[in-house]
């Protein structure tokens, strides 16, 4: 069943001929049906359009039908079409679920508006149905980077790749923007997704103990160490070890990590005895590392041990088509954390969150999905907007995101777009943008 279709129920011959000619002249799939029962036994394998009825009709009327068909699937839009004094009627089935109703003779230009906004809210209600499904289910590359944009479809090209090999991998990005949802997603989609996944911040670590926190220690190693311990790498056996804010590691367990990557051996503290390991390594920094080499702070052989395969992250900003489907998706996870039920974001909502520059990232919009579902962000901050406001937020965040996904190159910027230099600059001066808002510092 096509998405983009309408269903559109009358008795009247004359009536479903002027509707479907209405239809077709505004670029809409319509079928037209004589009464109820042929509508509904078309509906019988699903239905993911929009319904336009009569209410008075023969056999089964308007009003049967919008409750037989919202019993199917009560986020349906359906429009009734009132004559005959009918409008307290329409107005009392709308309060039972009924999208709009609309009045004989109904123009046509009124009548193709009217689908085409219950279309949109059906697109948005569509995609917030296929998000809200993945909380709670496996813990695929999808449902941990979730997005439609080129961006992390990339990330997740790259993640489905290596996956399928043993190599250590570098995952790169700015705070917020899911490197360790990558690494998770790494190791589901991996040989070793039956093992172990263990979660090491070397930042949050002290220097004396990271050492026994990584390789483990014998009993009598230290003062304190009565018995025995394993460390973090000997837990991962069988799985994946991922070393969060791994720049922030001293130089001197950089050199025993560097060992344990190529010789896959780990020695306790106080012991002497090499103990083999079967684990894979994968690495989390905030920043590209080269700049902490040429600082000294980071060793170089290392780091060519890591990045043979690297994979960045992208920040939000360069991806604002997914914040909508991000932010519903985060919505529901908070709803089920909280055992609140799930508001709806109104589409005002969603495309001003869309504008927004989201410096923490994807864990910004984590913290703004949970104060909505609190309650902390009330509905009327984001009022609801006019289309045409809500083209001018999409337009400028999608002129934004290649702005900064060319890292401020014009020419690259029109070229992406399809547009001419004249008129990228024309609306970047409309949106109050500028190049240099974009520019990376070296």
């Amino acid at each position: 069943m096509t998405r983009e279709t309408v269903f559109f129920v009358d008795d009247e011959e004359h009536l479903r001929i002027a509707s479907a000619q209405s239809f077709e002249l505004a670029g809409i799939s319509a079928e037209c049906f004589e009464s109820a029962d042929a509508c509904l036994a078309a509906m019988a394998d699903g239905f993911d359009g929009v319904l336009v009825t009569d209410i008075r009709m023969p056999g089964m009327d308007g009003v049967g039908l919008l409750h037989v068909a919202l019993e199917r699937d009560p986020e349906l839009p359906v429009i009734l079409v009132t004559g005959h004094g009918d409008v307290d009627l329409a107005v009392r089935c709308i309060k039972e679920g009924a999208y709009d109703f609309l009045e004989k003779p109904c123009e046509p230009a009124r009548l193709v508006a009217c689908v085409e906004r219950a279309f949109e809210k059906r697109r948005l209600m569509l995609e917030n149905r296929e998000l809200r499904a993945q909380v709670g289910s496996d813990n695929s590359v999808e449902a941990l980077l979730n997005g439609r944009s080129a961006a992390i479809s990339e990330v997740r090209r790259m993640v489905a790749s290596v996956a399928a090999t043993e190599a250590d991998v570098l995952i790169t990005g700015a705070t917020g923007t899911g490197k360790e949802r990558a690494a998770r997603a790494l190791h589901k989609a991996s040989a070793r997704a039956g093992g172990p996944f263990v979660l090491i911040n070397c930042a949050a670590l002290p220097d004396a103990l990271i050492e026994s926190e990584l390789f483990g220690h014998e009993a009598g190693a230290f003062p304190g160490a009565t018995r025995a311990r394993f460390g973090k790498f000997e837990h991962a056996r069988g799985g994946v070890l991922c070393l969060d804010e791994i720049d922030s590691l001293p130089l001197e367990l950089q050199a025993k990590l560097l060992h344990v990557l190529q010789n896959r051996t780990i020695t306790r503290l106080g012991s002497n005895d090499q103990v083999p390991l079967d684990i894979r390594v994968v690495a989390l920094a905030k920043g590209a590392l080269e700049g902490a080499v040429a600082a000294g702070t980071f060793r170089a052989d290392l780091l060519y041990r890591l990045n043979v395969v690297t994979i960045d992250m992208p920040e939000l900003a360069t991806r604002r088509e997914d914040i909508p489907g991000l932010f519903t998706l985060l919505t529901a996870e908070a709803a089920a954390k909280y055992g609140l039920a799930v508001p709806e974001a109104p589409a005002g909502m969603l495309s001003e969150l869309s504008s927004r520059d989201w410096p923490g990232n994807v864990r910004e919009l984590r913290n703004e999905a949970e104060r909505f579902v609190l309650g902390f962000v009330a509905e009327s901050e984001h009022a609801e907007l006019t289309l045409a406001e809500q083209m001018a937020h999409h337009e400028r965040a999608l002129i934004s995101a290649a702005i900064a996904a060319h890292k401020g190159s014009l020419k690259d910027t029109h070229e992406a777009l399809g547009l001419s230099r004249k008129t990228l600059y024309d609306k970047m001066q409309r949106y109050g943008l500028t190049k240099d808002d974009f520019v990376q510092d070296a």
